[in-house]
């Protein structure tokens, strides 16, 4: 639980989806339905502005009665947008998901977007440590190691 941020970046798709803070809410919806996500970091150049999420749409647009087509995305997004940076340890992460009730966090170095750590990216490296760690145990009961 050690492992760093940087860690999970390099075993991943480094691949980030932005948009600028220029588009409606329907384009940023297009964009996260082509994509196939359920986030985008929302861009004031080459300056993070915000995060725009499918919980978003749900809450601000639709539960707002906005109709999407006219408003544009910093009305909606989250502005004051919590970053992590790549020395942040899984076990940090996994706390911040819990606490603050979020799924996506963008990992910056200063100024500098680094990529995005959801909490399915945590999940599956979870998973994949117990999946190592339990056959590493059944090897060595098996005597296939030696002590």
């Amino acid at each position: 639980m050690n492992t760093t941020i940087a860690t999970l970046l390099e075993q991943k798709d480094r691949a980030v989806f932005t948009i600028p803070s220029t588009v409606t809410v329907a384009e940023a919806v297009q964009e996260m339905n082509a994509r196939k996500v359920g986030s985008v970091l929302v861009m004031n150049g080459f300056r993070l502005a915000g995060i725009f999420t499918e919980r978003d749409v749900l809450r601000r647009v639709v539960g707002s009665d906005l109709d999407p087509r006219f408003t544009p995305i910093t009305k909606v997004m989250t502005s004051d947008v919590l970053t992590i940076g790549p020395l942040a340890t899984v076990q940090q992460v996994m706390e911040i998901f819990a606490n603050r009730r979020c799924r996506h966090l963008p990992v910056v170095d200063g100024e500098k977007l680094l990529g995005v750590i959801s909490i399915g990216d945590v999940s599956r490296w979870v998973a994949n440590s117990h999946r190592v760690e339990a056959e590493s145990l059944r090897q060595y009961i098996a005597g296939a190691l030696s002590t």
